[in-house]
């Protein structure tokens, strides 16, 4: 049997509005409601269901950011994840830090599977699986829409804008988890007051060595709603006349 190791992050509740900050600066999420990233929720399904089957022994999630990040934890561990581990910081991490620190993880834990989603509904970068995969020399599937293991072998297959595609890799390796992948299970109260109760790892970002230096900066933030309009076009070129007009 294997260990699995899988992220938690904590984001924006999908069904709530994000608003502009009045000074432009970004966004205003201090009061928003704040949940696990849907993408991760199929991802720690998936390592539940490898563990129902008898084929994982172990699941630990990982998540990165201040103490607020703990009730994200807790989430997961509602759902079945068996113990937890908090990156303390308060800095706000890009992908290529995130994909750095989980390193330092999984080379402390030795999971034989990184289950993450595979992106995050904030930023929607769509990197660290990648990102992580490389600097472990990991074989890696991303987009994954179903999942079979078979001892060390796994038969991944992949949403692609075309079709499907099945690849076969071997263990250690990282997977990021499509909505497609499975429908997560409705988490009862009784999970989540046990869940409570399940002491969570506290690491400091500092300690695992990882020095932060952003690579990017955000100018400003702008709201991206737009009035529809449409206009009925006779015919090619008044679209090419449009969009010469446009440049």
């Amino acid at each position: 049997m294997i260990k699995i190791m899988v992220c938690a992050k904590r984001v924006v509740d999908a069904n709530i509005k994000v608003r502009i900050k009045p000074d432009g600066s970004d966004v205003d999420i201090e009061h928003s409601k704040m949940s696990l990233n849907p993408f991760d929720e199929n991802a720690i399904e998936e390592a539940v269901r490898l563990k129902e089957a008898s084929l994982a022994n172990e699941i630990f999630a990982v998540t990165i950011g201040s103490e607020k990040c703990s009730d994200t934890l807790r989430t997961a561990l509602a759902r079945g994840c068996d113990r937890a581990i908090l990156i303390a910081t308060d800095i706000k991490m890009e992908p290529i830090h995130i994909a750095k620190t989980l390193k330092q993880i999984v080379l402390k834990e030795k999971p034989d599977l990184i289950l993450i989603g595979k992106q995050a509904i904030d930023d929607d970068a769509n990197q660290v699986g990648q990102m992580l995969a490389a600097m472990l020399n990991y074989p890696q599937a991303t987009f994954t829409s179903k999942l079979e293991l078979n001892g060390k072998q796994v038969i991944a297959c992949r949403e692609l804008d075309n079709g499907t595609e099945n690849l076969e890799i071997t263990l250690p390796a990282v997977i990021t988890a499509d909505l497609y992948l499975n429908e997560p299970r409705f988490v009862k109260l009784p999970q989540l007051m046990l869940a409570k109760k399940k002491v969570i790892e506290n690491i400091a970002l500092t300690d695992l060595g990882i020095t932060v230096k952003p690579s990017t900066r955000l100018i400003k933030a702008m709201d991206g709603e737009t009035k529809k309009t449409c206009k009925m076009l006779n015919d090619s070129k008044q679209i090419l006349q449009i969009l010469n007009e446009a440049i």
